[in-house]
């Protein structure tokens, strides 16, 4: 997997560098210092992988995930950061960022944390699923109402275990289109990812009364 480095400390960026040359097949192929020049960097080397630091200087590295992927850079994006607060953590869920790790993770954590995202997998540091597991019960008191009638019907679906080309069948939508509705559902029900939602579908009653329906 070809990577690029997005740190605007050059020690941090070297020591990332180091860590990654241990594992198998991850290449690092570009650094960064800003978000302008990762931008820049994305267009000439086309990685399938950023590792961004959070606090870049006068820069998010949340606001460079969201202009990247707006200029069409859908590759995964690791968040590596000192910390992190609430709000931020949910703007990350809602971007289904594939990973967050801590600076202070020892170079094997932090080795294994990329090498799960390179594997297709998601990763968060079990410091911040800590926090994501006490949104639990606020979660829980959300308003369905918040959802539209096409959310909510991809609710359903996540909650029966359909993938997003199954979806894409049943409901006569494209997969982008799935795409984007799954991650409003994930940002208006303040959820991690379609695992989440699918357990919130069922501890809501959801599946269980879209099957008899189907019955």
């Amino acid at each position: 997997m070809n990577m690029i480095i997005l740190d605007d400390h050059p020690l941090v960026r070297q020591g990332i560098r180091m860590v990654v040359a241990a594992g198998h097949n991850l290449n690092i192929i570009g650094e960064a210092s800003s978000a302008n020049d990762a931008l820049q960097l994305l267009d000439t080397t086309k990685p399938e992988l950023v590792l961004v630091d959070l606090n870049l200087g006068n820069d998010n590295g949340l606001d460079f995930i969201q202009e990247a992927r707006r200029m069409g850079h859908l590759c995964k994006y690791m968040i590596l950061t000192s910390s992190i607060t609430r709000g931020e953590l949910q703007l990350a869920q809602s971007l289904q960022v594939e990973g967050i790790c801590l600076k202070e993770a020892l170079p094997e954590d932090l080795l294994y944390a990329v090498e799960v995202v390179a594997r297709g997998r998601k990763y968060y540091d079990p410091v911040f699923m800590d926090t994501i597991m006490e949104q639990g019960p606020a979660n829980m008191e959300t308003d369905l109402s918040d959802l539209t009638p096409k959310e909510l019907e991809v609710l359903l679906t996540l909650g029966k275990g359909r993938s997003n080309k199954e979806i894409a069948t049943e409901l006569y939508i494209t997969e982008f289109t799935v795409k984007k509705h799954v991650s409003q559902i994930l940002a208006k029900l303040h959820l991690a990812d379609r695992t989440q939602a699918a357990l919130y579908a069922y501890s809501k009653g959801l599946v269980q009364f879209e099957l008899q329906r189907e019955a």
